[in-house]
């Protein structure tokens, strides 16, 4: 069940920018897919993850081990970021089985792609930043992620501390959220339908083939205690890495968080303005930066276009930065990833501060 909260009814701001990215892609001779050359990039991911994990089942000394295992993370947080993001998106193909496949890739690596697509299809992308729906923005009493949550006198450390825990972000995914939320058939305070049928033959069937690959095989050729010691390395760089960059897109100094009003309305603005206010990108222009994240440092045109593949993004940036400009709404560009940083940091401190610290 999907939960209810009203924007304004008028959408011109939405309705423009539609017409004009259509245009776009029209005019470049795209889709809105990802066709070959997201094939193409998934097939690289995985050689990239498959020869570290291969390195590693060979390696016999620590110091051979520990680079394999910080590539294997990263290797596995873009292919979260890259394939099973936009499968799950319906971006990937104009095929729902070819989707439904690139989407698998979350379970592959231990997630669950149906509590995914409720969580953060469902309740981030519809709405980001609004506090008791957004599943993001609720670390519990762990992190003040708004200012609209209530604050504790630990939290004037989670500037600092916040860093450190990111990294544990991929364990508690594998070993307890997917789990937690089918068992309650909840995700946070938000009520879903629990997995049936061919759905949990994926939950159930992908949990068990990556505890196979990621526990099981490597404990046949290595001692366990170093199996559980360089999957935590491997989870911990892929948990900082995810953690940080979809961070650094809606938590920062710089994007707005609301909560519901007794009208059921969050802003009074139509649903794209608001996903332009909570959003921000970062290193437009860093083709590297783009590769690897698959294009989430254009995170703005990704909440305006979802099902809009990665790969066409960048192409579309500047086309979304015209008509916020036109309409008054501010399009929001960290020009590199370490202002970004900067900004998450900023965030975290003011955050941390008591309210009445803060207000002064």
């Amino acid at each position: 069940m999907e939960p209810r909260l009203k924007f304004q009814r008028e959408r011109t701001f939405q309705q423009e920018l539609q017409t004009l990215v259509e245009g776009r892609l029209a005019a470049l001779g795209r889709s809105r897919y990802g066709s070959s050359r997201l094939y193409l990039k998934t097939a690289v991911l995985f050689l990239w993850a498959g020869a570290s994990y291969a390195g590693l089942l060979a390696s016999n000394h620590w110091w051979q081990a520990l680079p394999l295992a910080v590539s294997m993370g990263l290797a596995l947080a873009s292919l979260g970021f890259n394939v099973g993001h936009d499968g799950n998106h319906g971006a990937g193909s104009p095929s729902k089985g070819a989707n439904r496949t690139l989407g698998a890739a979350f379970d592959l690596l231990g997630g669950s792609s149906f509590v995914w697509r409720f969580k953060h299809n469902v309740l981030h992308h519809s709405y980001p930043n609004v506090v008791g729906l957004d599943d993001d923005i609720d670390l519990g009493p762990l992190c003040r992620m708004s200012r609209h949550q209530a604050h504790l006198p630990f939290h004037r450390l989670q500037h600092l501390y916040m860093w450190l825990l990111y990294g544990l972000i991929i364990p508690k995914w594998h070993l307890w959220d997917d789990f937690a939320a089918v068992a309650r058939g909840r995700v946070g305070d938000s009520p879903f339908a629990r997995p049936r049928g061919a759905d949990l033959a994926l939950f159930i069937g992908g949990k068990l083939v990556f505890f196979g690959w990621a526990l099981v095989i490597p404990a046949l050729l290595h001692p366990f205690w170093m199996v559980l010691l360089f999957y935590g390395i491997a989870s911990y760089v892929q948990g900082v890495a995810l953690s940080v960059v979809f961070q650094l897109a809606h938590s920062n100094d710089e994007t707005e968080s609301f909560v519901p009003e007794e009208t059921g309305t969050a802003t009074g603005k139509e649903w794209a303005i608001h996903q332009v206010e909570t959003t921000a990108n970062f290193a437009r222009h860093n083709r590297l930066l783009s590769w690897y994240v698959g294009g989430l440092n254009h995170q703005i045109e990704h909440h305006l276009f979802p099902r809009i593949s990665h790969v066409h993004l960048p192409a579309i940036s500047d086309v979304v930065e015209q008509v916020c400009k036109k309409h008054g709404v501010r399009y929001r560009a960290h020009p590199t990833m370490t202002g970004a940083i900067a900004s998450h940091y900023r965030w975290l401190r003011d955050l941390g501060k008591p309210p009445e610290a803060a207000a002064a």
